[in-house]
């Protein structure tokens, strides 16, 4: 684990408006000191951000919103109150002295306290506000080991602190309270069904008014090479058709079984959804990485537990289509 000095190295390095990755429960995060608009705006710089794309505020704990926000609606102190230090993001009404580039230029700023270890030293030894987007290129797969950051980044980046593979492997669900009824904007870990009973009432939909927040991009969390969700009764034989035109495939099927297909890479992933999330992005980096031509993801189950895991799936293949069977 993380050690004094390595942690005090990283405060220094955001103290004087540098970079650090350090992990969090859900993926890694690529931060800096979040009241320095300067560096906050390496952080665009570095990852080739949209500058309208807002990052997310880490917190050491709750009490820190004041800070960021013009006020805490009694729906986000119930929300803190049971799922902080955790996956939830909180999108409220942004303080006056908060920079347009964590905004995004937007009046709203999504804040979370999350609950790695790490990570809680790390913001606790600051003593403020980190803003930290996933540790990734803007728009590719997120980053769940200090190794995938390095690899990205190498030494754009002042400190990779190492805490490990990311317990849940798939970003924070976002919550916007910034104005009437609470909308979810992005499913987490954090089921609709958890949060709703913790409100005490329905979550919406989004619609055109809604706040842009970290990770919503029709096309996003996407390896380079082009991915499509098939059906399970469609892998093989869709796989099986694309080797025969003289095309390489790599496959992530539901499950350990491998056919024994020349010309395709097989990753098999885990049937339980919590297993799936916490691999899910380590695998699509290992397929992209084969050299293939394609990556077919046999299509997870829709149960309410696996929403999330369908919902970074559908953003990693937005933009594709499947491979033509000719």
């Amino acid at each position: 684990m993380v050690g004094d000095s390595e942690l005090e190295q990283a405060v220094a390095i955001l103290r004087a408006g540098g970079l650090v990755a350090f992990p969090t429960e859900t993926v890694y995060g690529l931060g800096a000191d979040a009241s320095n608009a300067a560096a906050v705006r390496k952080i665009f710089e570095v990852k080739g951000r949209p500058p309208t794309h807002p990052v997310i505020v880490h917190l050491a704990d709750a009490v820190q919103a004041a800070n960021w926000a013009r006020e805490v609606p009694e729906g986000a102190r119930r929300l803190a109150g049971k799922f902080w230090p955790g996956p939830l993001t909180i999108i409220l009404k942004r303080a006056e002295s908060v920079s347009d580039v964590v905004t995004g230029g937007q009046d709203t700023i999504a804040l979370r306290v999350p609950a790695h270890p790490v990570a809680q030293q790390l913001l606790a030894r600051f003593g403020g506000g980190i803003a930290a987007p996933s540790a990734n290129r803007h728009g590719r797969v997120s980053a769940t080991t200090a190794d995938h950051v390095r690899r990205e980044f190498g030494a754009a980046v002042g400190c990779v602190l190492d805490g490990g593979e990311a317990r849940i492997g798939i970003e924070s669900a976002i919550v916007d309270l910034s104005g009437g009824a609470p909308v979810l904007l992005r499913p987490g870990w954090i089921t609709v069904a958890e949060i709703e009973r913790t409100l005490g009432v329905r979550l919406a939909a989004p619609d055109a008014g809604a706040p842009r927040a970290p990770g919503t991009l029709a096309a996003h969390y996407a390896p380079r090479t082009p991915l499509t969700v098939v059906e399970g009764d469609l892998l093989v034989e869709l796989a099986m058709t694309l080797v025969r035109q003289g095309r390489k495939v790599a496959a992530l099927a539901l499950g350990e079984a491998r056919p024994l297909l020349a010309g395709v890479t097989w990753a098999g992933a885990p049937r339980d959804a919590a297993g799936y999330a916490h691999a899910l992005y380590a695998s699509l980096r290992r397929l992209d990485d084969a050299g293939c031509d394609t990556i077919l993801v046999e299509r997870p189950p829709r149960a309410p537990e696996w929403a999330a895991i369908n919902d970074r799936l559908a953003r990693a293949a937005a933009g594709t289509s499947a491979p033509e069977a000719t």
